[in-house]
């Protein structure tokens, strides 16, 4: 991919907050490099591998399941810039909604989101992934 890859970015995220959304955490892992990591400044540690990942993931749907909460995660405000060899930088802003079955959404968590992102064929996978919640200090753990 040489020419910057704006759209197919912008796919590729919505995609993947879709399988992360639906529950389909085996699906969202795979959006994953098999070493990718996931760091936040709102976990202990970062998490690293697609088994990992899918592992942490599963937990959280989980819980999200017994407590009857649905969440939704938005992305918005993309700056891609190209890399080498087949890579973009995203640094991104997200939200994540939570709502109650039968109750009131309300914003869980705005954050940043920084991305390095590996062409895949037609596609991307994500090698490394810092989100940074607003309401915590540092931007990774």
């Amino acid at each position: 991919m040489t020419d910057l890859p704006e759209l197919s970015v912008r796919r590729f995220y919505a995609r993947q907050m879709h399988l992360l959304d639906d529950g389909d955490v085996t699906g969202w892992a795979q959006t994953f490099t098999e070493t990718g990591s996931f760091a936040s400044n709102a976990m202990p540690a970062a998490v690293a591998g697609r088994d990992a990942i899918a592992k942490a993931a599963g937990e959280t749907t989980a819980a999200l399941a017994r407590d009857k909460l649905r969440r939704r995660h938005w992305i918005g405000m993309l700056a891609i810039t190209a890399g080498d060899d087949d890579t973009v930088r995203v640094r991104s802003y997200a939200l994540v909604i939570q709502t109650p079955i039968g109750g009131t959404p309300t914003v869980l968590a705005s954050t940043t989101c920084d991305d390095l992102l590996v062409a895949h064929g037609d596609d991307w996978l994500v090698a490394d992934r810092v989100i940074a919640r607003d309401d915590l200090d540092g931007v990774s753990p």
